[in-house]
């Protein structure tokens, strides 16, 4: 079974903390350690071993070297004084902005776009600017140019890692931006709480949901999204739901997104549905 992100954080705290404790020395942990303990998801690819622990050192000399050490030491030379977190006593992680850098040349852009999704949504509640801020102001770096086409397609008020590779999939096939998590006016569950759909084009009343694992398992999960579905299809919603089987693959990713492109021009929306996919670099460049 999958470990929820708070087990995760729970067991890699204590990880890092029994490692510093080893070592005798305030470690500063980084790349996708750095991403547990600050409760991101994890990408889906990348190509560094994510179940070990990273530190991190702003010069090879003030590296980790130790026989005891169990943890993988990098170099990231734009540390400064604002640039880690503390998460407990003896438990240091480099700031969000500088770990979504660090990560750049480890991990495709689709990952790299999910994961500045994930950190726009954090409890730290970075924003756009603060992104193309933090740009402007650092060095160059190996993978700065990843980041800056990254920004181009990043999106605010994303929930997941697959609702920010679901919205790129749609829009490589050259369907306009969605509204994300769109919060549909007047629509309330029996306990009061607003209905919000995953994407949406709330002109066109077309909307696509991701149901996850959890959709299936929880079984008031399930309910909830039962309620949900009903009430706006009976005030004419089309809803479409995707799962991860439909993202699979680019034959898979192809079939969804035309259905997608269908529904939309039912119901009045031209756009230019592009049946082999552009490159995620090309919808980047494409984006002004």
């Amino acid at each position: 079974m999958t470990q929820s992100l708070a087990e995760r954080r729970r067991e890699t705290v204590q990880r890092c903390a029994d490692e510093s404790a080893r070592l005798r020395q305030r470690l500063l942990f980084g790349m996708t350690t750095s991403l547990t303990l600050q409760s991101i998801p994890l990408p889906s690819r990348c190509d560094l071993d994510m179940d070990a622990l990273h530190t991190t050192s702003s010069t090879g000399a003030k590296r980790v070297r130790s026989k005891a050490a169990t943890s993988v030491p990098h170099v990231w030379k734009h540390l400064n004084g604002d640039s880690s977190a503390r998460i407990r006593s003896n438990v240091y992680a480099l700031d969000l902005l500088h770990t979504w850098a660090q990560l750049s040349s480890h991990v495709p852009l689709d990952d790299l776009v999910a994961l500045g999704d994930a950190m726009l949504a954090n409890e730290e509640r970075l924003s756009l600017s603060e992104f193309a801020g933090f740009l402007e102001r650092i060095p160059y770096f190996k993978g700065k140019p990843s980041c800056r086409l990254a920004l181009r397609l990043m999106t605010p008020n994303m929930r997941s890692p697959m609702e920010s590779k679901t919205m790129l999939v749609l829009r490589r096939h050259g369907i306009p931006r969605p509204e994300a998590n769109y919060t549909v006016p007047g629509a309330k569950f029996g306990s009061g709480a607003s209905m919000t759909l995953d994407l949406a084009w709330p002109e066109y009343l077309v909307a696509v949901e991701y149901d996850g694992d959890h959709h299936r398992t929880d079984r008031r999960q399930w309910r909830r999204d039962k309620e949900k579905r009903m009430l706006l299809r009976g005030q004419h919603w089309m809803i479409l739901e995707i799962t991860a089987d439909a993202l699979s693959n680019d034959v898979a990713c192809a079939e969804f997104a035309f259905r997608v492109a269908r529904q939309l021009a039912e119901r009045g929306l031209d756009c230019d549905f592009r049946l082999i996919a552009m490159s995620v670099e090309e919808l980047a460049r494409s984006v002004r």
